[in-house]
């Protein structure tokens, strides 16, 4: 079934199309920015959370689960969030380091030991992390088939060679990153992140999000579709000018909407993209960041582990996103800074995650907030959508 839709035909949204949920009067900024979504930034639909101080005090959603509008979207509808699901499998890195089970700067190899191969052998777990270790996609083609086996895909990766010298620059690891994470702490724990992410924080904090999608939540789950192509101007610089990093990390495989709304790709784990929640989800996973390790009056990370995160590994023109990005950025371990541009924010050491299309989660323990923004229309950039632009600068306007 096609997932396009014309939204130039459709009438601009009014409020009354479906905007729902909760929100503090401290906070009508984002109601009104996340209801401009649907009246003028093509929205069809999506929800927005915030925490402040581990509390929520928004719970927005509305709009449409699927293209042909036959479906609402409710407090309880997931979505396919993307690299917004790189943040929750940092948490599980992180997660291993602070129990002393794993040690950010350790070869790679100690872990696992074929991933020596093809000189390797110096590769850290932080160049991992950071977007550094010269993996940002695999040298030979490797299909979609290919990629939900996840023997076969880390072991392709363990025995393939650097694209550039690991540790000098960051190149996105768009889908690698979580094969690469992923294996590491599987090797440590026996379980894929996913599976440890259940049992070591969704599980105990009742939090909506997983690695995947289980058939029976196939019910509430929203199907992605496109935005209608616009101008050159309005379309990633990042597809404009492609390398062959910018091939390797974003076209082999080619991964789209019809693929992500399939149940081949809901039943493997992609954990560099395959994350399913609600906006709340998104929110309570990065707000474990906003709180300096604590949510919902549980501990998940020490203040010290929660503080590594955001450990900035230096600012480089990225060798995958660099077109996309306009200038300079610096990945942290396993999120990226907001840094003098704003991605996330005013506070330069706010960090975040946004997902291909539009998606975010944004942590800022400074202010004490996190934002979980999540849609099903994917929008045309790579990064800093229009949408979670409008709803972050309303955020920061409101504190």
């Amino acid at each position: 079934m096609s997932a396009t839709h014309d939204a130039q035909q459709t009438p601009p949204a009014p409020r009354a199309a479906g905007v729902h949920g909760f929100c503090d009067p401290r906070f009508t900024a984002v109601r009104e920015a996340f209801e401009e979504n649907f009246r003028t930034r093509r929205e069809l639909g999506a929800a927005v959370a915030v925490t402040l101080g581990g509390e929520t005090v928004v719970d927005l959603w509305g709009g449409w689960a699927d293209a042909a509008r036959t479906r609402s979207w409710e407090r309880d509808t997931l979505v396919n969030v993307w690299s917004t699901t790189k943040g929750p499998v940092a948490l599980c890195a992180h997660l291993l380091a602070d129990r002393g089970l794993l040690d950010l700067d350790a070869p790679v190899a100690r872990y696992w030991p074929e991933f020596a191969a093809a000189g390797k052998e110096k590769v850290l777990v932080r160049h991992l992390l950071s977007h550094r270790a010269g993996l940002c996609g695999l040298r030979e083609p490797h299909s979609l088939q290919d990629l939900y086996d996840w023997e076969l895909t880390t072991a392709r990766l363990a025995a393939t060679e650097p694209w550039w010298e690991p540790g000098t620059r960051s190149g996105y690891h768009a889908v690698t990153y979580g094969f690469l994470v992923g294996e590491v702490v599987r090797r440590i724990t026996g379980l894929k992140p996913g599976a440890f992410l259940e049992r070591e924080v969704t599980g105990p904090l009742g939090i909506d999000f997983s690695v995947g999608l289980p058939v029976e939540k196939y019910g509430r789950a929203a199907e992605l579709t496109h935005t209608p192509a616009g101008s050159d101007d309005e379309r990633s610089p990042t597809f404009r000018h492609l390398n062959r990093l910018t091939l390797a990390a974003m076209a082999n495989p080619a991964i789209g909407t019809a693929h992500a709304n399939t149940p081949a790709w809901r039943a493997a784990e992609v954990p560099a993209g395959n994350g399913h929640g609600t906006a709340r989800a998104v929110a309570a996973l990065y707000g474990v960041f906003a709180g300096r390790g604590s949510f919902g009056g549980r501990r998940i990370l020490s203040p010290e582990a929660a503080e590594r995160v955001r450990e900035g590994q230096g600012s480089c023109v990225d060798l995958v996103l660099g077109a996309g990005l306009g200038g300079e950025s610096e990945a942290g371990l396993g999120l990226w800074l907001s840094g003098p541009k704003g991605a996330y924010g005013p506070n330069p050491r706010a960090f975040g995650h946004d997902g291909f299309g539009g998606s975010c989660g944004l942590a800022d323990p400074e202010a004490g907030v996190s934002l979980g923004y999540v849609m099903n229309r994917m929008g045309p950039r790579i990064m800093d959508d229009p949408r979670k632009m409008a709803l972050i600068d309303a955020l920061y306007g409101a504190l």
